[in-house]
């Protein structure tokens, strides 16, 4: 999987005068086309200082980094008030939720909201689970009532928060419901993914009350780091544990480690990340409003777009205009998912869509 294509430092600082004053704005490297608009990856990738902690970490690699993810552990529990034994590393938050699918259900359920991100049921028609896909509400946000209703013992109710692909937002007093509701067997999972692009409270605060709350994070988002695969696992340690029997306690690999270090050391890469993804995500759905299209209401950095017809074939006209964009959802058949880019990729992606819909 490439990444997506990045601009040069004085396309981007002409398009958003901050950047050019902040280490993360340099992009990795210089990509040809395709836009790659498809896997709600980050156009600015890993930071400077991630990056050259990450280059530091490649003559470390002939040994196993069990300090180094302490480190990462300890920095990450300090920072969000969390105590060090509530988290673990995994390559990637995606490995935590697949095996979290293989220790809580089957046969206890699957519940999900629908359309959201398939990772989970994926795992869970591995293992033959029952799956209850709920639809989202009026607002796109999670029916909790809904999903509590769809199963009265279920192994494992599953929420994106901001949700993928929507980008929408569940309201923290639903999740709190939810959360306070469940049966103390069922383990509620969070997923926290793209929780830094949005204004919503972390479920993290509530891990000391609910023993049966696992809540997930990445810094394959906005942190640029999905080719590094880091993701973190945080609840109770009795619910950890349960998750360590498929892990075995791996340890991530050094350079990844140290990056993810390095962005959490970096006191301006998270709200300028968020300051301008927002910019470059609001602009662009203001300009489809304009012209008429109906868009999520995106807190994340992926929106859909309803383009009032099938979606597949609007996907693959874009795509031969050198601009990828995501998958449909077979529920919602008619929308397609939009990943935010840079300045020049969103401009890309609006010349291309505007065409291809005449």
């Amino acid at each position: 999987m490439e990444g997506l294509s990045r601009r040069r430092l004085v396309g981007l600082g002409a398009a958003l005068p901050l950047l050019g004053q902040v280490s993360w704005a340099l992009p990795a490297r210089a990509e040809p086309s395709p836009v790659r608009l498809n896997y709600n990856e980050s156009p600015w990738g890993p930071s400077v200082a991630a990056q050259a902690a990450m280059q530091e970490g490649i003559a470390g690699c002939g040994r196993y980094p069990y300090p180094l993810q302490y480190e990462l552990i300890e920095v990450f529990a300090r920072q969000n008030g969390v105590s060090e034994d509530q988290v673990q590393v995994f390559c990637g938050s995606k490995l935590a939720l697949q095996y979290a699918v293989h220790a809580f259900t089957g046969p206890p359920s699957l519940v999900v909201a629908e359309p959201s991100y398939e990772a989970p049921v994926d795992a869970a028609q591995v293992r033959g689970t029952r799956v209850h896909a709920i639809p989202l509400d009026a607002r796109h946000a999670h029916d909790v009532d809904a999903m509590l209703a769809a199963d009265a013992a279920p192994g494992m109710l599953y929420l994106c928060n901001p949700n993928n692909p929507t980008g929408t937002l569940t309201p923290a007093a639903a999740l709190e419901r939810l959360i306070a509701k469940a049966p103390s067997d069922t383990v509620v999972v969070v997923d926290e993914a793209y929780i830094h692009f949005s204004d919503a409270p972390s479920c993290l605060p509530l891990i000391a009350r609910h023993p049966n709350l696992l809540v997930l994070r990445t810094f394959s988002k906005l942190y640029g780091m999905a080719g590094a695969r880091v993701g973190l696992a945080i609840g109770q340690p009795a619910l950890l544990e349960r998750l360590e029997a498929f892990d075995g306690y791996n340890v991530g690999a050094e350079p990844s480690l140290r990056g993810a270090l390095a962005s959490l050391q970096d006191g301006l890469l998270v709200a300028q990340r968020k300051r301008d993804n927002q910019r470059l995500r609001d602009a662009t759905l203001a300009r489809l409003r304009q012209a008429g299209w109906r868009c999520t209401a995106s807190q994340a950095n992926c929106f859909m777009v309803d383009v009032r017809r099938p979606a597949e074939g609007v996907v693959e006209a874009l795509a031969k205009a050198q601009v990828l964009v995501g998958r449909v959802w077979p529920s919602w058949p008619s929308w397609l998912r939009v990943s935010v880019g840079d300045v020049a990729q969103m401009q890309r992606f609006e010349e291309a869509f505007f065409q291809v819909m005449g």
